[in-house]
Protein backbone atom coordinates (compact mmCIF):
# COMPACT_ATOMS: atom_id res chain seq x y z
CA UNK A 1 0.00 0.00 0.00
CA UNK A 2 1.18 3.24 -0.89
CA UNK A 3 2.26 5.60 1.68
CA UNK A 4 -0.51 8.09 0.84
CA UNK A 5 -3.07 5.84 0.90
CA UNK A 6 -6.21 7.02 3.23
CA UNK A 7 -6.49 5.26 6.82
CA UNK A 8 -10.29 5.31 7.65
CA UNK A 9 -10.17 7.22 11.33
CA UNK A 10 -11.33 5.70 14.25
CA UNK A 11 -12.97 8.71 16.08
CA UNK A 12 -16.09 9.24 15.48
CA UNK A 13 -17.45 11.59 12.81
CA UNK A 14 -18.00 15.30 14.27
CA UNK A 15 -21.90 16.09 14.18
CA UNK A 16 -22.22 19.33 12.08
CA UNK A 17 -23.16 22.57 14.37
CA UNK A 18 -26.39 22.87 12.31
CA UNK A 19 -27.66 19.76 13.92
CA UNK A 20 -26.38 20.90 17.25
CA UNK A 21 -27.95 24.02 17.45
CA UNK A 22 -31.39 22.46 16.24
CA UNK A 23 -31.02 19.73 18.69
CA UNK A 24 -30.51 22.53 21.45
CA UNK A 25 -33.68 24.42 20.02
CA UNK A 26 -35.98 21.85 20.87
CA UNK A 27 -34.74 20.81 24.12
CA UNK A 28 -35.07 24.58 25.04
CA UNK A 29 -38.43 24.53 23.75
CA UNK A 30 -39.56 22.18 25.14
CA UNK A 31 -38.04 23.41 28.81
CA UNK A 32 -39.78 26.76 27.97
CA UNK A 33 -43.13 24.81 27.68
CA UNK A 34 -43.25 22.78 30.90
CA UNK A 35 -42.01 25.81 32.77
CA UNK A 36 -44.39 27.55 31.79
CA UNK A 37 -47.13 24.91 32.39
CA UNK A 38 -45.49 24.55 36.06
CA UNK A 39 -46.11 28.27 36.33
CA UNK A 40 -49.48 28.41 35.14
CA UNK A 41 -50.46 25.64 36.86
CA UNK A 42 -50.78 26.76 40.61
CA UNK A 43 -52.15 29.97 39.82
CA UNK A 44 -55.06 28.35 38.10
CA UNK A 45 -55.87 25.68 40.66
CA UNK A 46 -59.05 26.00 43.10
CA UNK A 47 -57.76 27.07 46.80
CA UNK A 48 -58.85 23.44 49.24
CA UNK A 49 -60.83 24.52 52.39
CA UNK A 50 -61.54 21.81 55.14
CA UNK A 51 -64.58 22.75 57.88
CA UNK A 52 -64.59 20.76 61.12
CA UNK A 53 -67.45 20.71 62.86
CA UNK A 54 -67.99 20.98 67.19
CA UNK A 55 -70.27 18.81 68.56
CA UNK A 56 -73.33 20.41 69.76
CA UNK A 57 -74.76 20.24 73.42
CA UNK A 58 -78.38 18.73 73.29
CA UNK A 59 -80.73 19.07 76.10
CA UNK A 60 -79.82 15.60 78.26
CA UNK A 61 -76.53 16.57 78.03
CA UNK A 62 -76.96 19.76 79.78
CA UNK A 63 -79.54 18.61 82.31
CA UNK A 64 -76.59 15.44 82.91
CA UNK A 65 -73.94 18.13 83.49
CA UNK A 66 -76.05 20.18 85.70
CA UNK A 67 -76.63 16.66 87.84
CA UNK A 68 -73.28 15.96 88.18
CA UNK A 69 -72.24 19.72 89.54
CA UNK A 70 -74.63 19.17 91.73
CA UNK A 71 -74.30 16.26 93.03
CA UNK A 72 -69.96 17.14 93.35
CA UNK A 73 -71.51 20.25 95.15
CA UNK A 74 -73.65 17.68 97.66
CA UNK A 75 -70.60 16.05 98.08
CA UNK A 76 -68.65 18.56 98.67
CA UNK A 77 -70.77 19.67 101.21
CA UNK A 78 -71.64 16.32 103.10
CA UNK A 79 -67.93 15.94 103.52
CA UNK A 80 -67.80 19.18 105.14
CA UNK A 81 -70.66 18.77 107.77
CA UNK A 82 -68.75 15.08 108.56
CA UNK A 83 -65.99 16.35 109.25
CA UNK A 84 -67.07 19.37 111.35
CA UNK A 85 -69.62 16.75 113.36
CA UNK A 86 -66.33 14.40 113.97
CA UNK A 87 -64.83 17.94 115.31
CA UNK A 88 -67.45 18.46 117.29
CA UNK A 89 -67.53 14.92 118.87
CA UNK A 90 -63.39 15.15 119.37
CA UNK A 91 -63.62 18.05 121.40
CA UNK A 92 -66.84 16.90 123.37
CA UNK A 93 -64.21 13.40 124.06
CA UNK A 94 -61.62 15.54 125.20
CA UNK A 95 -63.74 17.61 127.33
CA UNK A 96 -65.10 14.53 129.12
CA UNK A 97 -61.83 13.27 129.59
CA UNK A 98 -60.54 16.48 131.14
CA UNK A 99 -63.70 16.62 133.39
CA UNK A 100 -63.41 13.02 134.45
CA UNK A 101 -59.62 13.37 135.57
CA UNK A 102 -61.09 16.79 137.28
CA UNK A 103 -64.10 15.02 139.07
CA UNK A 104 -61.79 12.11 140.37
CA UNK A 105 -58.66 14.61 141.79
CA UNK A 106 -61.43 16.45 143.82
CA UNK A 107 -62.68 13.19 145.10
CA UNK A 108 -59.32 12.33 145.83
CA UNK A 109 -58.44 15.44 147.81
CA UNK A 110 -61.89 15.61 149.50
CA UNK A 111 -61.22 11.33 150.58
CA UNK A 112 -57.88 12.67 152.03
CA UNK A 113 -59.19 15.76 153.45
CA UNK A 114 -62.13 13.24 155.28
CA UNK A 115 -58.97 10.82 156.10
CA UNK A 116 -57.46 13.59 158.36
CA UNK A 117 -60.01 15.46 159.82
CA UNK A 118 -60.79 12.03 161.13
CA UNK A 119 -57.13 11.24 162.26
CA UNK A 120 -57.78 14.85 163.66
CA UNK A 121 -60.80 13.94 166.14
CA UNK A 122 -59.26 10.56 166.82
CA UNK A 123 -56.00 12.29 168.25
CA UNK A 124 -58.07 14.89 170.30
CA UNK A 125 -60.74 12.43 171.70
CA UNK A 126 -57.17 9.87 172.77
CA UNK A 127 -56.15 13.48 174.46
CA UNK A 128 -59.17 14.55 175.81
CA UNK A 129 -59.29 10.89 177.57
CA UNK A 130 -56.15 11.19 178.76
CA UNK A 131 -56.58 14.36 180.44
CA UNK A 132 -59.45 13.05 182.23
CA UNK A 133 -57.72 9.94 183.03
CA UNK A 134 -55.19 12.26 184.82
CA UNK A 135 -57.90 14.29 186.17
CA UNK A 136 -59.85 11.27 187.69
CA UNK A 137 -56.73 10.02 189.19
CA UNK A 138 -56.07 13.11 190.73
CA UNK A 139 -59.51 13.30 192.24
CA UNK A 140 -59.51 10.06 193.23
CA UNK A 141 -56.56 10.82 195.16
CA UNK A 142 -57.83 14.01 197.16
CA UNK A 143 -61.19 11.76 197.38
CA UNK A 144 -59.08 9.24 199.61
CA UNK A 145 -57.28 11.89 201.63
CA UNK A 146 -60.51 13.32 202.28
CA UNK A 147 -61.72 10.08 202.98
CA UNK A 148 -58.80 9.56 205.91
CA UNK A 149 -59.40 12.72 207.47
CA UNK A 150 -63.00 12.33 208.25
CA UNK A 151 -62.48 8.89 209.30
CA UNK A 152 -64.27 7.35 206.49
CA UNK A 153 -67.46 8.69 207.86
CA UNK A 154 -70.32 8.63 205.52
CA UNK A 155 -72.96 11.65 205.85
CA UNK A 156 -75.70 10.57 203.37
CA UNK A 157 -74.98 13.05 201.07
CA UNK A 158 -72.34 11.92 198.71
CA UNK A 159 -72.51 10.76 195.11
CA UNK A 160 -72.05 7.34 196.08
CA UNK A 161 -75.23 7.11 198.20
CA UNK A 162 -78.00 9.25 196.50
CA UNK A 163 -81.71 8.06 196.25
CA UNK A 164 -84.04 7.06 193.44
CA UNK A 165 -85.05 9.11 190.79
CA UNK A 166 -88.44 10.47 191.09
CA UNK A 167 -90.42 12.96 188.72
CA UNK A 168 -88.89 14.76 185.17
CA UNK A 169 -85.30 12.96 186.68
CA UNK A 170 -86.77 9.27 186.66
CA UNK A 171 -87.67 10.42 182.87
CA UNK A 172 -84.04 11.70 181.77
CA UNK A 173 -82.63 8.82 183.72
CA UNK A 174 -84.64 5.70 182.37
CA UNK A 175 -83.82 7.43 178.77
CA UNK A 176 -80.17 7.47 179.41
CA UNK A 177 -80.01 4.20 180.40
CA UNK A 178 -82.58 2.65 177.65
CA UNK A 179 -79.73 3.86 175.45
CA UNK A 180 -77.00 1.34 177.01
CA UNK A 181 -75.36 -0.74 174.32
CA UNK A 182 -75.63 1.91 171.38
CA UNK A 183 -73.00 3.21 169.37
CA UNK A 184 -71.16 6.53 169.76
CA UNK A 185 -70.14 8.54 166.58
CA UNK A 186 -69.17 11.97 166.57
CA UNK A 187 -71.92 14.25 165.89
CA UNK A 188 -74.66 11.81 166.32
CA UNK A 189 -78.20 12.66 168.02
CA UNK A 190 -79.92 9.37 167.99
CA UNK A 191 -81.72 7.21 167.82
CA UNK A 192 -78.76 4.19 167.59
CA UNK A 193 -75.97 6.11 167.60
CA UNK A 194 -74.53 8.93 170.10
CA UNK A 195 -72.22 11.36 170.74
CA UNK A 196 -72.10 12.49 174.52
CA UNK A 197 -73.82 15.90 174.37
CA UNK A 198 -76.30 14.26 171.66
CA UNK A 199 -77.20 11.88 174.30
CA UNK A 200 -77.81 14.34 177.40
CA UNK A 201 -79.88 16.95 174.93
CA UNK A 202 -82.26 13.68 174.13
CA UNK A 203 -82.37 12.42 177.76
CA UNK A 204 -83.67 16.14 178.89
CA UNK A 205 -86.16 16.33 175.95
CA UNK A 206 -87.80 13.32 177.38
CA UNK A 207 -88.32 16.25 180.40
CA UNK A 208 -89.73 18.63 178.08
CA UNK A 209 -86.16 20.34 178.53
CA UNK A 210 -84.23 22.18 175.56
CA UNK A 211 -80.76 22.01 175.77
CA UNK A 212 -78.10 23.36 173.78
CA UNK A 213 -76.31 21.11 171.61
CA UNK A 214 -72.79 20.83 172.84
CA UNK A 215 -70.91 19.77 176.19
CA UNK A 216 -69.35 23.11 176.85
CA UNK A 217 -73.21 25.06 176.40
CA UNK A 218 -74.65 22.03 178.37
CA UNK A 219 -72.50 22.37 181.58
CA UNK A 220 -73.08 26.24 181.54
CA UNK A 221 -76.56 25.78 182.04
CA UNK A 222 -78.66 25.38 185.55
CA UNK A 223 -76.42 25.47 189.07
CA UNK A 224 -72.97 24.08 190.21
CA UNK A 225 -73.08 21.26 192.54
CA UNK A 226 -71.15 19.54 194.70
CA UNK A 227 -70.10 15.60 193.38
CA UNK A 228 -70.69 15.10 197.00
CA UNK A 229 -74.33 16.18 196.70
CA UNK A 230 -75.08 14.54 193.56
CA UNK A 231 -78.89 13.49 192.51
CA UNK A 232 -80.14 11.51 189.63
CA UNK A 233 -80.64 13.89 186.21
CA UNK A 234 -77.63 15.94 187.42
CA UNK A 235 -75.02 16.43 184.29
CA UNK A 236 -71.87 15.40 184.97
CA UNK A 237 -68.90 17.54 183.11
CA UNK A 238 -65.54 16.91 182.15
CA UNK A 239 -63.29 19.93 181.98
CA UNK A 240 -63.90 23.13 182.88
CA UNK A 241 -67.50 24.47 183.06
CA UNK A 242 -67.50 26.85 180.66
CA UNK A 243 -65.32 24.97 178.32
CA UNK A 244 -66.08 21.55 179.04
CA UNK A 245 -65.04 18.88 176.26
CA UNK A 246 -67.51 15.97 177.73
CA UNK A 247 -71.08 15.47 179.56
CA UNK A 248 -72.51 12.47 181.19
CA UNK A 249 -75.91 11.89 183.66
CA UNK A 250 -75.36 11.20 187.26
CA UNK A 251 -77.99 8.18 187.43
CA UNK A 252 -77.60 7.50 190.93
CA UNK A 253 -75.91 4.51 193.03
CA UNK A 254 -72.65 6.25 192.20
CA UNK A 255 -73.16 5.64 188.30
CA UNK A 256 -73.51 8.22 185.37
CA UNK A 257 -74.50 7.19 181.63
CA UNK A 258 -73.04 8.44 178.84
CA UNK A 259 -71.78 7.92 175.01
CA UNK A 260 -68.03 7.78 176.08
CA UNK A 261 -66.35 6.88 172.83
CA UNK A 262 -66.32 4.90 169.74
CA UNK A 263 -64.78 1.71 171.55
CA UNK A 264 -67.22 1.32 174.59
CA UNK A 265 -69.82 3.19 172.87
CA UNK A 266 -73.05 4.33 175.21
CA UNK A 267 -72.39 2.84 178.88
CA UNK A 268 -73.20 3.05 182.41
CA UNK A 269 -70.18 3.27 184.69
CA UNK A 270 -69.65 4.43 188.57
CA UNK A 271 -67.75 7.58 188.75
CA UNK A 272 -64.44 5.57 189.60
CA UNK A 273 -63.98 4.79 186.13
CA UNK A 274 -63.64 8.26 185.02
CA UNK A 275 -64.26 11.37 187.69
CA UNK A 276 -66.15 13.94 186.15
CA UNK A 277 -64.48 17.42 186.99
CA UNK A 278 -68.20 18.98 188.23
CA UNK A 279 -71.74 18.86 188.12
CA UNK A 280 -74.55 20.90 187.45
CA UNK A 281 -78.10 21.08 188.41
CA UNK A 282 -80.72 22.16 185.45
CA UNK A 283 -83.99 20.33 187.12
Amino acid sequence: MSHTAHIPSHRKPRRSSSKLALRAGVAGGVLSTIAVAGAAGPANAEPVTETIEMPTLNADLSTDLSSVVAASAEATQQIALDEELQAQENAAATKAAKDAKKAKAEAERKAEAEEAQRKAEAKAKAEAAERASRSAERTTLSASAGDSEDGGQDDGGSSYDSGQATGSAAAIVAFARAQVGDAYVMGSTGPNSWDCSGLVQAAYRQAGIDLPRVSGDQSSRGTSVSLDNLQPGDILYWGSRSNSYHVAIYVGGGNFVGAQNPGTGVVERSLDYDMPSGAVRVL
